[in-house]
């Protein structure tokens, strides 16, 4: 039997599937490292976190495998998070997560001197998630460290340099940047400028599934890989969720109910709105443009870690109280948010809260708050021109089924659910591809993606939300005057 392996980085843990060559997933493991919050926005993460957690997942899958049948890894995380090292590739401070929004001021001179060309060359407009702001920010503020920075990479090309010893990256992880035009495929020179640095400090760019080397003699014998296992380049953990979703063809769509929600919908073209996120799919001469609230899944995450409980209890009262919460709204924008507002000023609320409140009705509010986020994601698609019918859900939010059926009704959406779609297993099938064990994507969708739920909305319900959303907004407006102010 022949066996891939895929790794991923999220928001707030690593997760790794072992994957056969018939498709069927062997073994899954999740190990959770730290987000560090402080002052002014402040959001990081340590990079050696994520090798160590990756490292203790790739142990428990293989236990009890030959070595020699695992063929190649493939690693992803979310895009935007640097990794600044010196000339050794030692870290010189912990990478800047993307939800981090102190690069406020930065963000505003690059939109003054710099907006049509940014929005031109990289179909994206300035904000605080985007590298370039926050590498900014952090040459201004500390230029002690950035003195020391001569090696730039992103986070999952950190792990995989650890196993390997490349120093590469994929396009769709450099189109996170703000430094890579899409239609130039080299860094863009003017912008490396502005934070003084050169291409010699970048990675080359590579596609997704190149094959960069064999896992390093160190880190087989740590693990128990064999030394002719191997590594691809892998990409970023939405065009992994995309593809492990199965929407490889366009029209199709998918809601991510993850760190961030996002929905993005696949087509042979970007749009060109100041609120839509593009990026490249896996499958060339593909995108995947789409819609992003900030605080989708981390919300609840936030939650659980403040208040206490886990995430099946959640959905446990959830079931005990009733649509609209009775009257608790919550506003998911705990980092500032992105459409429709690209306003990183922005802050989470409950607002309606009475004696009657439990837990269940703010847990039943963070889910509801969401889907009332990614009304407004779906609305401004709608008004770019873009259509859709039925939707991939994906994402950690998706196995709960309180939380499907909450969005469905919301967004008056069939949601379908596949057995397994997050990206660990985009990746892992992308490692199948890269060593011939699945022809292409069709072929790997075909072979290990299998459908086991559909959502449907209930006209009922969503009539109910319409009338929540219009409050939802009327709260939305009336607090963002303070958040600016």
């Amino acid at each position: 039997m022949e066996y891939v392996i895929g790794v991923d980085f999220g928001g707030g843990s690593s997760k790794a599937t072992l994957l056969s060559g018939e498709g069927k997933v062997i073994a899954k493991s999740k190990s959770e490292y730290k987000t560090i919050y402080g002052d002014g926005g402040k959001v990081e993460q340590d990079p050696n976190d994520w090798v160590y957690t990756s490292c203790k997942n790739i142990k428990n899958l293989i236990q009890g495998i030959n070595k020699e049948d695992i063929k190649c890894i493939c690693f992803d995380a979310a895009t935007h998070t640097a990794v600044l090292m010196d000339e050794n590739f030692n870290t010189v401070r912990n990478s800047v997560y993307w939800t981090d929004t102190r690069s406020i001021e930065q963000v505003k001179r690059l939109k003054r001197d710099f907006s049509d060309d940014i929005f031109k060359k990289f179909k994206h407009t300035v904000d605080t998630i985007w590298t370039l702001p926050e590498l900014l920010w952090i040459k201004e503020n500390e230029p002690d460290i950035w003195a020391r920075v001569k090696k730039i990479t992103f986070a999952k090309d950190f792990v995989r340099h650890s196993f390997s010893d490349d120093f590469v990256t994929d396009k769709i992880e450099a189109e996170g940047s703000m430094f890579f035009p899409f239609d130039e495929y080299k860094w863009e020179k003017r912008y490396l400028d502005i934070l003084g640095i050169n291409e010699d400090c970048l990675p080359k760019i590579v596609s997704p599934l190149t094959i960069v080397g064999n896992v390093k003699k160190e880190i087989a014998d740590k693990l128990g890989l064999s030394y002719n296992t191997k590594v691809i380049c892998g990409s970023t953990d939405t065009a992994m969720e995309v593809f492990a979703a199965g929407a490889i063809e366009k029209g199709q769509t998918t809601i991510k109910l993850a760190t961030a929600g996002r929905i993005c919908v696949v087509d042979d073209k970007t749009v060109a709105d100041k609120h839509i996120i593009n990026y490249s799919h896996l499958i060339d001469g593909l995108f995947y443009p789409g819609t992003a609230t900030k605080a989708c899944a981390s919300s609840l995450h936030w939650f659980r870690d403040t208040f206490g409980g886990n995430y099946s209890e959640f959905d446990e009262l959830v079931r005990k109280v009733p649509i609209g919460c009775d009257g608790l709204i919550y506003h998911p924008y705990l980092n500032g948010e992105l459409t429709p507002y690209g306003n990183p000023k922005l802050r989470g609320s409950f607002v309606g809260i009475s004696g009657t409140c439990t837990k269940g009705h703010f847990a039943r509010a963070i889910m509801e708050g969401v889907a009332m986020s990614l009304i407004d994601c779906k609305k401004h698609l709608i008004k770019n021109g873009v259509k859709m019918q039925t939707a991939f859900a994906i994402g950690g939010g998706s196995t709960s089924k309180e939380w499907r059926q909450i969005v469905s009704d919301a967004l008056n959406i069939k949601l379908v659910t596949t057995e397994n779609n997050d990206s660990s297993f985009g990746s892992a099938m992308c490692a199948g591809i890269a060593s011939g064990i699945f022809k292409d994507y069709s072929d790997a969708i075909k072979t290990c993606s299998e459908i086991v739920s559909e959502t449907t909305p209930n006209c009922e319900n969503t009539e109910k939300y319409e009338k929540i959303f219009e409050r939802y907004k009327k709260i939305q407006k009336a607090l963002e005057e303070i958040y600016n102010a």
